[in-house]
């Protein structure tokens, strides 16, 4: 009997299915050894030589591995095959005390029964060019989060992290907030002309041009240049100068990477980046697609040859381009001898897949295996057509304009031929036009001036987060979903009510501090050129305790400096004009981990804090003031019930509240949560407005007496069908009840 191990129990039932009696497939669980949790594990002063242990909750798994082990034939490490794999399989070959002569690996990039059966009749021996990169990039992180987060504790708050690609994940959040809050908001106009043409139908052109000048999208400023060229417009004469046809090909987009993965899933399906490479990990582990951590675009011959097939037998052959197509990745450093992300079988649709899967699974699974599919069909042909309109105005015009002559266009677009639009639908919507002939007169139905108002950047979402960390070159594929995973659970930043990712207060005192002090930890250059390094290193271009001295030896030198320059009080302390009501000492704005409060300075003889009323994401004081304002206007004149005193309207990260103004004597917080809906599980509690990391939801107040949760707001009906809660959703009111139509 042979022994497989590979990570996951998932992959490791899966491979089972395709092995007979001869192999026993085992799984490690993931990592089975790793630097100590409470010691930094790497020393510093012997060429950075790192300690691994097994971790308590690895030591069960290990010591059953090894029982596995004595009794079988040999063992074979089939763990993925990248530098995370290579090192579980040489942590295995460690702990099991495997000798290098009798080591076996395999690698795939499908699980299916021949790219299994091929990677057995071709093993090899462990890539240690991998195993040191992952090892340098995990002393590299261990050095930087160990070192660096105990001065963010004592410069800072307690509880901050520190981390080599985190920290400039979070530069890059809080830099894109900022330059929100520094956009001019600038009001411009559009004009648009409603015209109807010889034959009856109608068209809508925009304003480009007045007289000679081509219009700006900023040009027309105001409501009166508007109104003045509208009145121009209302007395001109309408005539077509040109009708301009222009076919154009739009070619397919590559075959899915993770970044473009992640990206494409949090836009078109709302998934976060970690909830997609969890259910990419599952689709991956069942055998339905290819691995799902990689930067290439490559496809396989075979899957190119099926897809070919598939596209030709369902849609005709008409939609299969003459030539096979090949993409070439734009990411530097690209491992193109691993493949895209693909279904592992062209012919399995998502509606096939096992009952037990959930709609996300199916979803995703359709996503990749039409980009998949498409990247192998035909190019769309699209018939572009703008009418250009000239409008003269008879007699002399206004002032604002100085012209006879206004320029306007009118612009169409049809599908000519679908091509792998058909597979993959993308933003090609047709837009018809009337047909129209130069010099044909046209006749004024409606002039429409428009406001507008330009708008600043908008927040990082989970896709445009990746894709900046992608164009800088920060990180690699496995890292995009848990830096940003990592970022929330720290709280450096939080989701808005758009999803987008919002940073905390504690992120600009951070980001500020490491920008200033430590600028080669948040340098977007400096950590691009650090996975380039690591990218050398597993290609054996490079020795890994060299890069990581050359960047140990002078961070060290500057940590020991700026923990004897840097002062607390200077990074995190604001004066202000209040004074303690318990002691008549100054009050100062602090920085604690979770934002700004007031506190006494008469600490520690006098422990007062007050809550700051700063909880509002666009760190806006008149915004808090008005949100507090309407809010307590809900609770007027209200007293609490323990000691009579008034309450009064406060705000923390979560929202408005109200609370005793005896504080800290009295503690009542009055709950403006509830619903007024009895729990119609429990029958006792109430469902009240709960928070959670992924965002509102309802619940009852008896938890965790009492489990029942809803993830939109009840309408307090009830179902006539099943009897369940109606919820309020974006397309109307429905029931809860999943089961129920």
């Amino acid at each position: 009997m042979n022994l497989v191990i590979v990570e996951s129990p998932t992959k490791a039932k899966t491979i089972q299915k395709f092995l007979g009696k001869d192999y026993k497939v085992e799984s490690s669980f993931g990592h089975i050894m790793d630097l100590p949790q409470k010691e930094l594990g790497v020393d510093v002063n012997d060429n950075y030589e790192p300690t691994y242990v097994i971790p308590l909750k690895a030591k069960k798994t290990v010591a059953h591995l090894k029982i596995l082990a004595d009794k079988a034939d040999g063992v074979i490490l089939a763990t993925d095959e990248d530098r995370e794999g290579e090192a579980i399989s040489w942590h295995l070959s460690r702990a099991l005390k495997l000798k290098p002569a009798e080591i076996k690996r395999i690698a795939f990039h499908e699980i299916t029964k021949n790219a299994i059966e091929e990677a057995l009749k071709n093993p090899r021996a462990l890539d240690m060019n991998l195993v040191d990169a992952q090892q340098a990039r995990r002393v590299l992180d261990r050095l930087v989060g160990y070192k660096l987060s105990p001065l963010l504790w004592a410069k800072i708050a307690k509880g901050l992290s520190a981390g080599r690609v985190q920290s400039v994940a979070v530069r890059l959040i809080v830099e894109r907030e900022r330059e929100i809050k520094a956009f001019n908001v600038e009001e411009y106009w559009s004009v648009e002309a409603l015209l109807k043409t010889a034959a009856g139908e109608e068209l809508t052109a925009g304003l480009i041009g007045i007289g000679e000048k081509t219009l700006g999208k900023l040009d027309i400023k105001n409501k009166e240049q508007a109104e003045e060229i509208k009145q121009d417009l209302a007395k001109a004469a309408f005539s077509v100068t040109d009708v301009n046809k222009k076919q154009t090909t739009k070619n397919p987009l590559p075959p899915f990477t993770t970044a473009t993965l992640q990206q494409t899933a949090n836009a078109r399906l709302g998934f976060s980046a970690k909830q997609t490479m969890m259910l990419a990990q599952q689709l991956y582990e069942h055998g339905f697609i290819t691995y799902m951590r990689t930067d290439s675009v490559n496809l396989s011959e075979q899957f190119v040859s099926a897809a070919r097939g598939y596209i030709t037998d369902n849609f005709g052959a008409k939609y299969l381009p003459a030539k096979t197509r090949a993409y070439k990745s734009k990411t530097k450093n690209a491992q193109e001898a691993h493949e895209a992300i693909r279904p592992t079988d062209v012919a399995k649709l998502a509606e096939s897949l096992p009952a037990n899967f959930d709609a996300r699974q199916k979803r995703l699974y359709q996503l990749i295996w039409q980009r998949s599919l498409a990247s192998q069909a035909a190019s769309a042909v699209l018939d572009n057509t703008a009418i250009e309109i000239t409008a003269e105005r008879f007699p002399k015009p206004s002032k604002v304009s100085e012209t006879s002559t206004y320029q306007l266009r009118a612009t169409g677009q049809t599908i000519i031929f679908a091509g792998y639009l058909k597979i993959y639908p993308q933003s090609a919507k047709e837009n018809l036009l009337p047909s129209v002939a130069a010099k044909e007169k046209l006749d004024l139905k409606e002039i429409i001036a428009a406001q507008h108002f330009t708008e600043p950047p908008a927040r990082y979402s989970d896709a445009t987060l990746v894709k900046q960390m992608e164009k800088y070159g920060i990180g690699r594929p496995s890292t995009y979903a848990p830096t940003i995973s990592t970022i929330i659970d720290r709280n450096y930043a939080e989701r808005d009510q758009n999803k987008k990712l919002a940073p905390t207060e504690i992120a600009f005192v951070v980001v500020d501090l490491l920008v200033k002090h430590f600028p080669e930890i948040v340098d977007y250059q400096f950590t691009a050129d650090m996975e380039e390094n690591l990218d050398d290193i597993a290609r054996g271009g490079k020795e890994w305790q060299k890069i990581i001295d050359d960047f140990y030896s002078p961070f060290a030198k500057n940590l020991e400096k700026k923990h004897k320059e840097l002062s607390k009080k200077e990074l995190t302390e604001e004066k202000t004009d209040e004074v303690c009501e318990k002691c008549g000492s100054p009050l100062v704005i602090k920085m604690g981990r979770f934002g700004k409060f007031l506190a006494c300075t008469n600490y520690p003889e006098c422990k007062n804090t007050k809550n700051l009323n700063s909880g509002d994401k666009d760190h806006d004081g008149n915004k808090d003031s008005e949100e507090l304002k309407k809010f307590a206007a809900n609770f007027e004149e209200q007293k609490c019930p323990n000691c009579d005193s008034p309450l009064v309207a406060k705000i923390s990260k979560y929202g408005p509240f109200m609370a005793c103004s005896n504080y800290p004597k009295c503690k009542f917080i009055l709950n403006t949560n509830g619903t007024g809906i009895p729990c119609p599980q429990c029958q006792e509690g109430e469902i009240t407005r709960k928070r959670s990391r992924r965002g509102i939801f309802y619940a009852c107040n008896q938890y965790p007496k009492c489990k029942f949760a809803l993830w939109a707001k009840p309408t307090g009906d009830k179902c006539d069908k099943c009897g369940s809660l109606l919820v309020e959703a974006k397309d109307g009111v429905k029931c809860s009840n999943k089961n129920c139509k």
